[in-house]
């Protein structure tokens, strides 16, 4: 019974499984933020501009069924603000990071070059 709760508990401690987790949980939370943004700012501006008091309510009659169209273009910019977000404040600055981390990590073949004289210098000493 020790052994599964200790490969338990590694199994739970281990960095990906935390991180999913905390990833999960912030998304959840800056989806309901950014939901918020689009239902009470976003959508009663845009509502403004076009005569408009709802767009959820807007809906589109054929044959008697009601296409919601209103809705779709509240998550349409809902999933808009998103993308900009996750774009900008985790994809750059990740790229940004890596790339640095790329450039640092890798030596020119000058810097080559010299080391493995220097190595060979030393290997003849």
């Amino acid at each position: 019974m020790g052994k599964i709760i200790l490969g338990f508990r590694q199994f739970i401690l281990r960095g990906n499984a935390v991180d999913l987790t905390v990833g999960i949980v912030i998304g959840a939370a800056f989806g309901a933020l950014v939901s918020s943004l689009v239902a009470d700012i976003l959508t009663p501006i845009l509502a403004s501009l076009t005569k408009t008091t709802d767009f959820s309510k807007l809906v589109w009659l054929l044959n008697g069924s009601e296409i919601k169209y209103g809705n779709f273009l509240n998550v349409l910019i809902s999933f808009v603000i998103v993308s900009f977000a996750v774009y900008f404040f985790v994809v750059v600055p990740v790229t940004k990071f890596t790339r640095k981390k790329d450039e640092i990590s890798a030596p020119t073949s000058e810097e080559i070059i010299l080391l493995r004289d220097i190595r060979d210098t030393l290997k003849n000493r």
